[in-house]
């Protein structure tokens, strides 16, 4: 009836907009992102057969108000597969700053989708946990699939869930063992749910549907031929897309900020004049994620930190597992 699980956050390749259903989370279109080592979520869950009351703490803090709502839609949809209705204690840390644009809610609620699927004894695969953790963030769903993943979009969980993509490397660059990725941290507070009902708003948005699907099939090929710069070249224009479509919502929301633009300068800087390759990328945040490879990596960062931005030096992380499970109380 406990377990304790982990899993890495994502950046987003092609990244979704808007949502179809707030409640089931289900998109409008298909997303493809990776997940980022060693930043993680390690979540503890224990299903408490006597307990009179849900119990949530992230990183020693209780959680209260919609984070707190979020976490129960995903609990209550665990109870409902395992046909119970135990209370649960839940017990989340973060290896990583959280809502500054690192994908904190995907690795939190994956960990805590496994965690709960594992203390509740169901038997399931990662793609059907992904459904579970959807339910509390979409880019949990391939947080759950680790490494290169795409999530379908669909109107139920038979066909709105995530799989793992296959890659292959080249004579040049291999996706899983060479990337390396330069964080560059701007501490600026973001809210991921009002970002999506901007964009459905927006003016763009019906243009950013009818582009995203090409992206889609361009990004998957790039990941099987191994190419870095048709992936990351992708990444950094989707993540130019997904902003202006934001920005053209009804509030005109611009969260990036000085240091952001900053840093696209300098690896536009290092790309152009001194043949690196290397290419930048966001999510819903200020923060960014800079790709390049292990080659160039020291290199990359040395620079972007000149910015006057914390960096640190990330790679590919795997999918979300158990650490541990048992019948024992906290």
């Amino acid at each position: 009836m406990k377990a304790t699980a982990t899993a890495h956050p994502i950046q987003g390749l092609v990244k979704y907009h808007g949502m179809r259903d707030p409640d089931l989370r289900l998109p409008y279109h298909d997303s493809i992102s990776l997940c980022t080592a060693p930043s993680r979520t390690t979540t503890t869950v224990e299903w408490e057969p006597d307990g009179t009351e849900d119990r949530f703490r992230i990183d020693g803090e209780t959680v209260d108000g919609r984070g707190a709502e979020r976490i129960a839609h995903v609990v209550e949809h665990v109870r409902e597969l395992a046909d119970f209705d135990h209370a649960v204690r839940v017990e989340s840390e973060n290896s990583f700053p959280s809502n500054v644009g690192f994908g904190s809610s995907s690795s939190g609620f994956a960990a805590l989708a496994m965690a709960l699927v594992e203390a509740a004894g169901l038997d399931m695969t990662r793609p059907e946990i992904s459904t579970v953790a959807r339910r509390g963030s979409s880019s949990a769903a391939r947080a759950v699939t680790g490494a290169y993943s795409h999530l379908y979009a669909g109107m139920n969980d038979h066909d709105c869930r995530s799989e793992r993509i296959e890659t292959k490397a080249s004579d040049a660059f291999d996706p899983e063992e060479d990337l390396r990725i330069v964080t560059a941290l701007v501490p600026a507070y973001k809210e991921t749910e009002e970002a999506h009902r901007e964009a459905e708003a927006s003016h763009m948005f019906d243009a950013r549907m009818a582009h995203v699907h090409g992206q889609i099939q361009r990004m998957r090929d790039a990941l099987r031929r191994g190419s870095f710069d048709d992936v990351f070249e992708l990444a950094e224009h989707d993540s130019l897309s997904l902003t202006a479509t934001t920005m053209t919502g009804p509030s005109g929301w611009v969260y990036w900020q000085p240091e952001t633009i900053a840093t696209f300068n300098a690896v536009r800087e290092l790309r152009e004049e001194e043949d690196v390759p290397v290419y930048f990328s966001t999510d819903t945040g200020a923060s960014v994620y800079v790709n390049t490879t292990a080659e160039y990596a020291d290199r990359v960062e040395e620079r972007v930190s000149e910015v006057g931005v914390e960096t640190e030096v990330w790679e590919l992380g795997g999918p979300a597992r158990v650490l541990s499970a048992s019948k024992s109380l906290f």
